[in-house]
């Protein structure tokens, strides 16, 4: 099978950045599924993975990566029970196995769901990584309660991008929330709006904007971009007993002490938790991501899909990656098989 990957972590600009090569169609047992991808949608964690994963040295074999797929089961392991052969799926992947740029991939059947039936694949392609990382940041994490909650705000920084323009929707749709989210492009502010947000506000003033629609202090923060550039900021815009929520990390030590006073929560969330540790509760993921597609094929939800690009070639890869390295991206980029 066709696979594209790469031996060394090289700026994206480098003829080696990405490699095509070909590798032997793998073999499903125990609860993997084999899937013939159709598409795939690129994610910052793919570049910085990238960037990353072989700095020092110059692997043997290829290392493919990517996560967000659609595609259709062709066979299944002995364990699996959950899908048959010819059932078309969408799913997230696992930081720890071998991705999905690829034309065939091993995945865990605890951790995928059908594809929605009323999206195109494009537009089915774009949504699981993203779904699942709004959805457990709101309802695994924060664990709100649509009724007790409801009218509570919730601030969003990076509300134009993958994970913020699903978190929006389902922070206004299904939580009850006021949603707040953060833009400072004419284009990326019409698109938060679009997708519900109540109010948008410029991150470069970000207090002062607070200020002016009447929020000094936010019940909820979600840090979509980068928690160590915003930490002494939502520590000081969080309410007492808020909760604040971060998929980014930090390459220095924060302040936990800054929360304190407030009795405020701190929670990180990693999409990847559950399936590169095999959780308990694995199969929540299964889950939301047929919750997910049901509220996309009824209308609830709409697919954050922006930009398609044609062909699973090295081009569209390097493409999609500059695309995202740019930090500038709205919504979805997907690469159709």
């Amino acid at each position: 099978m066709k696979a594209i990957g790469f031996k060394q972590s090289l700026p994206i600009t480098e003829e080696n950045s990405f490699i095509a090569f070909e590798t032997e169609k793998p073999t499903p047992s125990g609860y993997d599924l084999l899937v013939k991808i159709w598409a795939i949608s690129v994610n910052p964690v793919d570049y910085k993975i990238r960037q990353n994963a072989s700095k020092d040295k110059v692997l043997d074999t290829p290392k493919i990566i990517g996560w967000d797929a659609v595609g259709i089961v062709e066979a299944i392991g002995d364990k699996a029970t959950k899908f048959k052969v010819g059932d078309q799926v969408y799913y997230a992947g696992d930081i720890t196995r071998s991705g999905s740029n690829a034309e065939y991939q091993l995945i865990d059947e605890r951790i995928v769901g059908q594809k929605p039936a009323n999206l195109s694949v494009p537009e089915a392609a774009a949504m699981p990584l993203t779904s699942l990382t709004a959805y457990e940041a709101l309802f695994d994490r924060i664990r709100i309660d649509p009724e007790k909650d409801k009218g509570k705000s919730v601030l969003i920084i990076a509300g134009a991008g993958g994970v913020g323009s699903i978190a929006i929707q389902l922070a206004k749709k299904l939580c009850n929330l006021t949603v707040i989210a953060t833009a400072s492009r004419e284009d990326s502010i019409t698109w938060c709006k679009d997708l519900g947000a109540d109010h948008v506000v410029n991150h470069y003033h970000l207090k002062e904007e607070l200020e002016k629609i009447g929020y000094s202090q936010v019940n909820y923060i979600l840090d979509f971009v980068d928690l160590e550039g915003y930490w002494e900021l939502v520590a000081d815009i969080i309410k007492p007993q808020g909760h604040i929520v971060s998929i980014t990390g930090s390459s220095t030590p924060l302040n936990i002490n800054l929360l304190k006073n407030k009795s405020v929560t701190f929670s990180w969330e990693f999409m990847y938790t559950r399936s590169m540790f095999c959780t308990e509760d694995i199969e929540r993921q299964y889950e939301i991501l047929n919750h997910m597609a049901h509220l996309l094929d009824d209308g609830t939800l709409k697919t954050t899909l922006t930009t398609t690009l044609y062909g699973f070639t090295v081009e569209n890869l390097k493409v999609a990656h500059e695309m995202q390295e740019s930090g500038k991206t709205i919504g979805k980029t997907v690469i159709l098989f």
